[in-house]
């Protein structure tokens, strides 16, 4: 596997030293605040990221505090209730992104969401006892068991949620593949996905850094977001 630093030591003259690298970067929760977000949350995030695949983020940003009153705040519990004619009503709501197919991602991944927090508690504790080590495991899940939740939009979901989550980004595939590792552009079969997984962990023990850091260092050390001095 390669070593880490000469990613870290390209990322670190592209953005002008340590305190412009770490200005880039956002770190996990700790697991106790972690574990303190509800239910509604997760599957406030999950609808969000949902939505703004493949659709400007913006408009859905600008519209997030109308969709929370259409969906009465993502409370799970009562969004596996919802009716198909509730449904079809949202899609005809101006107030939100009126797009039935994945307003239809809500009760869905509602009722994933419930069936996880029966047995664990909550969904933070179902993610939190989730081994830390196999991230991909995890993003397979949630794209098997959740609704489009798989490419991005699952490990955007746990990075926004706090979670710790490595991304694969086209600069961070780049920067792996730069670093000696044989994989695709779009690294998603069982091969590719493990490789990523053992380098990434072989990084982590390396280093002590989080999946967060390790990653945004990775999409800092190669591409065009460079910064001069």
């Amino acid at each position: 596997m390669p070593k880490f630093q000469p990613i870290l030591d390209r990322a670190l003259a592209r953005k002008n030293g340590e305190q412009g690298l770490d200005a880039l970067i956002s770190e996990p929760l700790s697991a106790p605040h972690f574990l303190e977000q509800a239910d509604d949350r997760f599957l406030s995030m999950m609808t969000k990221v949902v939505f703004q695949a493949g659709f400007v983020w913006r408009v859905v940003d600008n519209k997030w505090p109308d969709f929370e009153t259409v969906f009465f705040g993502f409370d799970p519990e009562k969004m596996v209730l919802l009716s198909p004619e509730q449904l079809e009503g949202f899609a005809r709501d101006a107030r939100i992104v009126r797009n039935l197919q994945k307003i239809m991602t809500v009760p869905h991944n509602a009722n994933y969401i419930v069936e996880q927090s029966r047995v664990h508690g909550s969904y933070a504790a179902f993610l939190q006892q989730w081994p830390k080590h196999d991230l991909a495991g995890l993003y397979r899940h949630l794209k098997l068991e959740g609704c489009r939740l798989g490419g991005m939009s699952g490990p955007r979901m746990l990075r926004s949620m706090g979670m710790d989550a490595y991304m694969l980004t086209h600069d961070v595939v780049v920067c792996l593949q730069g670093a000696g590792l044989d994989i695709a552009d779009q690294p998603t079969n069982k091969s590719d996905v493990g490789k990523v997984q053992d380098c990434f962990n072989q990084w982590q023990d390396e280093t002590g850094y989080s999946y967060n850091r390790l990653s945004r260092i990775c999409s800092c050390s190669v591409g065009e977001n460079y910064t001069p001095n």
